[in-house]
């Protein structure tokens, strides 16, 4: 049996090195042959977006760097194990960074999984799957996101069993040792998994808050695609900034993918922020949650607000878009952004989730777009006019953005279309159920 550890922690992080040797040891006592991949040391890019793991090499990464040689481990593995700190509920940016890839281990073509839209498998079985985080102190919320977010992701990735759990920093070697054994067991003894979507209601937080507005004079739009002003995220954040700046708001752009690798740019990053009153960020969903290089910026962003001191409050809030009909896709990924506002000392402002929304925006300009576009304004005209005010995105823009445009079997059917389609341009279109990586029986 081979169980492959995806080591997503930073270097001196005492708790994470402590919950990695207990967990080796006793799956080897146990008989396993454990493959430990501690990523921060090796070479893996951010993922490009362009899906050319599909339409391209169907089955590979475009990129030939390291991520392809955990692609094909993990194809070959009995237990895939996420090992992480909890980063706003969800994993560190050196472990998504990765997890962002394993899209290439699965179909481009859709299915339907108890009433809700997902791609297919590429191979005939996968690892079961172990997520082990990890945090100072108790934080339920931030716990329950983690869980979620592990389901949904053991959901897409056709795990047979999968089991999360949370380790704390004051915990002591015999007490990780008996959660690691109980879960161990769990993964052993529990019944296969059911396809169940695993998730909370789209938007149903635990309280809604009355708050007074705030002024709003100067707003900031972190643009989260790696595609950039061409990019779905662009175009609906954009439109939002638009309304904000008729009404004399102050606003500014930055992508998010641009200024990472520049300590001139993080830094203007750092001060866009100090200056703002809002704070939009829009983004794609990437595998249930957000694309690697952005959680890297919230990352950075909490860590600046740590030590920065603010007498006047500043709002957060954030668009998501997916390439799943559903909207309800979004749910944890917008959550985890409501927990990074949360503990960054943002007032968080809500959110907005659109469903479909490369297929219906496709990173073109909504200012003179029409058919199904109307909607989408209307919705974006909402949450605009509310947050110039310094109040929250209202709950009837929210419901009226994530309506379906398009009947979900009706997207299924032309997506897998429009896979082929694309396919043709590289002359692959009879490889997209390509098994690039060979799988033991």
């Amino acid at each position: 049996m081979k169980a492959i550890l995806l080591d997503g922690s930073q270097k001196n992080d005492i708790t994470g090195e402590r919950v990695c040797s207990v967990l080796s040891q006793e799956l080897q006592a146990r008989g396993w042959e454990v493959n430990h991949i501690l990523l921060r040391e090796l070479t893996i890019g951010n993922c490009a977006g362009d899906f050319f793991c599909w339409i391209r090499t169907p089955g590979v990464c475009n990129v030939n760097d390291d991520n392809r040689r955990i692609a094909e481990l993990l194809v070959g593995s009995d237990l895939m194990v996420y090992l992480t700190p909890v980063t706003f509920g969800g994993y560190s940016s050196t472990l998504k960074r990765m997890v962002d890839h394993q899209i290439q281990n699965i179909s481009p073509f859709f299915t339907k999984i108890d009433g809700e839209t997902h791609h297919q498998k590429r191979y005939a079985r996968y690892p079961n799957f172990l997520a082990i985080g990890w945090m100072q102190q108790a934080d339920p919320p931030s716990e329950e996101v983690f869980r979620r977010l592990c389901q949904r992701n053991a959901l897409n990735f056709y795990s047979n069993k999968s089991v999360s759990g949370v380790i704390f920093g004051n915990q002591l070697e015999d007490e990780i040792l008996e959660a690691v054994r109980g879960w161990l067991s769990e993964l052993q003894d529990s019944p296969p998994r059911k396809d169940e979507r695993n998730s909370a209601k789209i938007f149903e937080h635990s309280e809604v808050l009355i708050r007074e507005p705030h002024s709003v004079r100067r707003a900031l739009l972190l643009v989260g695609s790696p595609r950039t002003r061409k990019s779905t995220s662009n175009s609906l954040g954009g439109y939002v900034l638009e309304q904000l700046k008729a009404q004399s708001i102050q606003t500014e752009t930055i992508y998010v993918h641009t200024v990472l690798r520049s300590p001139e740019k993080l830094n203007n990053l750092m001060s866009a922020i100090d200056n703002a009153d809002l704070i939009l960020l829009a983004f794609p969903l990437y595998v249930d949650s957000l694309p690697a290089p952005v959680i890297e910026a919230l990352e950075h962003i909490k860590a600046h607000r740590h030590d920065f001191v603010s007498e006047r409050p500043v709002l957060f809030a954030a668009i998501a878009n997916c390439g799943f009909p559903e909207a309800s896709h979004c749910a944890v990924a917008l959550d985890i952004c409501e927990l990074f506002a949360r503990q960054s000392n943002f007032v968080w402002a809500g959110s907005l989730a659109l469903g479909a929304g490369e297929g219906i925006v496709h990173g073109e300009a909504l200012d003179t777009a029409g058919g199904p576009s109307v909607l989408l304004k209307q919705a974006l005209n909402m949450a605009a006019k509310s947050l110039s005010r310094g109040e929250d995105i209202p709950l009837e823009a929210t419901a009226l953005l994530a309506k379906p445009i398009i009947p979900s079997w009706l997207y299924r059917f032309m997506g897998g279309f429009g896979w082929g389609q694309q396919a043709k341009k590289y002359g692959v279109e009879k490889q997209l159920r390509r098994k690039a990586y060979m799988q033991s029986k």
